[in-house]
């Protein structure tokens, strides 16, 4: 009886016993022409077995170093693409550098720096100014998350002139309800209020009938 302890450790499990013995016997074939031949034919089996792979970017080149890994590295064939050693799977990748805030406001968050920097760049108008006012309030809505509590506006424009460098300067506004955009959505809301209002009329009309009409049938069966 043949064991699973006796035979050879399967180097990748999730393609099965019979994808790592067609590999062992691809690289028994002679000539290269064969072992080419072979070898895309075992890389359609594994896309066939693992469809979900083709649903990743590069799923192709994940096959063919999934081969080369089957094949202990040890395998000559053409790769159309750079044949994976076993020092690449040993080598550490490069470390990422985690992205820093050299300021004491962090947790207004890069996106904030970001539309600052954009604002600054704008000529003077009416753009720059509604993108300030626009920036003035998130910041607020961020510190408001960040330290669970109500700040002043003036704690919001002073922070928008440091952040800046002085360079947009809202410390003029008494507070951000002042602003062109707080402004703007009243008179959005302002023109919703009266088609809303007028509604409100004919609906108690409405109410009122039914319950005259109620009331009248009601004293007629008496």
């Amino acid at each position: 009886m043949d064991y699973n302890t006796d035979r050879t450790q399967l180097l990748l499990p999730e393609y099965g016993r019979n994808i790592q013995q067609l590999v062992e016997h691809c690289k028994t074939l002679q000539t290269k022409e064969e072992r080419n031949e072979m070898a895309l034919a075992i890389i359609e089996f594994m896309g066939q077995r693992n469809p979900h792979l083709r649903d990743e970017e590069n799923y192709k080149h994940k096959l063919w170093d999934h081969l080369f890994i089957l094949a202990d590295h040890n395998l000559d064939v053409d790769s159309p693409y750079p044949v994976l050693s076993a020092d690449d799977l040993i080598t550490k990748p490069r470390k990422m550098d985690y992205p820093s805030l050299d300021n004491a406001y962090k947790f207004y968050g890069k996106s904030i720096l970001q539309l600052i920097e954009k604002a600054i760049a704008l000529e003077e108008g009416d753009e720059k100014e509604a993108l300030t006012h626009v920036i003035a309030n998130n910041m607020k809505k961020s510190y408001n998350v960040y330290n669970k509590e109500h700040v002043q506006d003036d704690v919001i424009f002073r922070h928008l002139k440091e952040l800046s460098n002085d360079k947009l300067d809202l410390t003029t506004l008494e507070s951000l309800e002042r602003s062109k955009i707080y402004y703007a959505a009243n008179r959005n809301n302002n023109n919703r209020n009266p088609n809303s209002n007028n509604r409100n009329p004919n609906q108690n009309n409405n109410n009122n009938n039914r319950r005259n009409n109620f009331q009248n049938h009601k004293n007629k069966r008496k």
